[in-house]
């Protein structure tokens, strides 16, 4: 049976986590039906995100005409995932006799009475038929033949359904989390729910038998393999491929999976090479957006991680739109708008990573720009935010690179308990002011391994 495969990144998702997802959904749905046998279907992979776009990725996908993903909180099993979608439905005036026929011909234990206008009115079931007609047995205590009693079901035939319907029925939403509807399920009398749309439609129905088997739903991580970083739900979840450049960190899968890592700037540098390998053309649509998040990720082909393979890619992609990478690069970065005007939540947290250090738990955030200068000119709030953070997420410290993408270094601005953090790179970080690292770009390469390394 064909199975819809979420295709996702990240938490706090960048450019490259969105964007890589979006056109891995695309590639892997055009490889499924080329493949698929006539007649077959397919599994269906539909890209999603944990965060809200960035803005650069806002504008690239607007400049071309990409429906953004849909953002998901999680990856738990959902009721969606079990209910019987569109359930048997009769009309509130229809006999028992043809809900009995009904119920007959499609083997099914209970149907969906609708109003006139189709909106759910009510559940009617094979127990609620029978005790009917058992109901009918009472004549006989009362002294009358058993002809009496048969003309009493026969009667009963004609009855409508929504003379014996049942709208005590518990009612679920498809998104809510299965395992928090179990218990109202096993405890409701019916131990069967409806699923309604917002227009009071029937969608699906749930039932004993459909939740004994608890659903994992398939997922692809895009972009990142750590826990941390992954959508709650992660454990409960089959992971079914990763396709990272990060490093290697605790996702595990009970079978084995197609892992694609490799070490390169960017998950849409690997994106672009699985197009190649698979030998589908990549729409100019699909191109930008790849290129936009390459160049988001290697700072314009400036960071340390990035690669030859990388500047190769850049220049394929480059070709398919007739433009020149690095000016397209710059226009991307420019989308992102003037920093004095950002909101100072998306301005520090936008792109930030949680890291495991021994005990301890840290976060690294990154806010790249052209413009330093005014970045730091908020500095009282960026600290402000970093301190709220610092108390929410309980971390040993937090980290905000501010990246000068045009000077090529990173201002250093810590809150916490920077012990940690100065003996990993030899400085002193002391708090107001910051820092300058020349030449410091990359998170990944030259923050974070030298931390989780010292």
């Amino acid at each position: 049976m064909p199975s819809t495969i979420i295709v996702i990144g990240h938490r706090n998702p960048d450019n490259d986590a969105i964007s890589s997802a979006v056109a891995y959904a695309y590639l892997k749905n055009a490889v499924a039906a080329r493949d698929a046998a006539d007649g077959c279907e397919s599994d269906r992979y539909v890209p999603a995100r944990l965060g809200p776009l960035p803005p650069e990725t806002a504008g690239v996908f607007g400049r071309c005409g990409i429906e953004a993903p849909r953002m998901i909180g999680h990856v738990h099993a959902r009721v969606s995932d079990v209910m019987t979608r569109n359930p048997v439905s009769i009309n509130r005036h229809a006999t028992l006799l043809e809900a009995g026929r009904m119920l007959r011909k499609h083997n099914i234990r209970a149907l969906i009475v609708t109003n006139d206008d189709g909106t759910y009115r009510g559940l009617v079931t094979t127990r609620m038929i029978a005790e009917r007609y058992i109901s009918a047995t009472d004549v006989l205590t009362q002294g009358s033949s058993q002809d009496a009693v048969a003309a009493d079901l026969i009667a009963s035939l004609d009855q409508t359904v929504d003379e014996i319907l049942e709208t005590e029925v518990l009612v679920l939403d498809a998104e809510v989390i299965l395992k928090e509807a179990i218990d109202d399920l096993m405890a409701s009398p019916l131990r069967e729910a409806v699923v309604l749309d917002d227009d009071g439609r029937a969608i699906g129905i749930v039932t004993r038998s459909d939740v004994a088997v608890r659903p994992h739903r398939k997922v692809i991580l895009v972009d990142h393999n750590e826990r941390r970083q992954a959508a709650p739900g992660i454990d409960e979840a089959e992971v079914v491929e990763i396709i990272d450049h990060h490093r290697i960190a605790d996702v595990s899968t009970v079978n084995p999976i197609r892992f694609l890592n490799l070490p390169v700037g960017s998950s849409a540098t690997i994106v672009t090479m699985e197009f190649q390998r698979e030998g589908i053309q990549i729409p100019e649509p699909i191109a930008q957006i790849l290129l936009s998040a390459l160049m988001t990720d290697t700072v314009i082909l400036k960071s340390p991680t990035a690669t030859p393979t990388d500047e190769r890619v850049a220049g394929y992609l480059g070709e398919i739109l007739g433009v020149d990478p690095i000016e397209f690069g710059m226009g991307v970065f420019k989308l992102r708008g003037g920093d004095e005007h950002m909101p100072i939540d998306k301005f520090v947290g936008a792109d930030a990573k949680e890291f495991q250090v021994g005990d301890s738990v840290v976060l690294i955030a990154q806010h790249e720009t052209v413009d330093l200068r005014s970045s730091l000119a908020r500095e009282q709030e960026i600290r402000t935010e970093m301190q709220r953070l610092l108390e929410a997420g309980k971390y040993e410290f937090v980290l905000l690179m501010v990246t000068d993408i045009i000077a090529e270094g990173s201002q250093f601005l810590c809150e916490g308990n920077r012990k940690l953090l100065n003996r990993a790179f030899g400085i002193s970080c002391t708090g107001k002011g910051g820092t300058w690292m020349p030449g410091v770009l990359s998170r990944k390469k030259q923050v974070a391994a030298r931390i989780l390394g010292s």
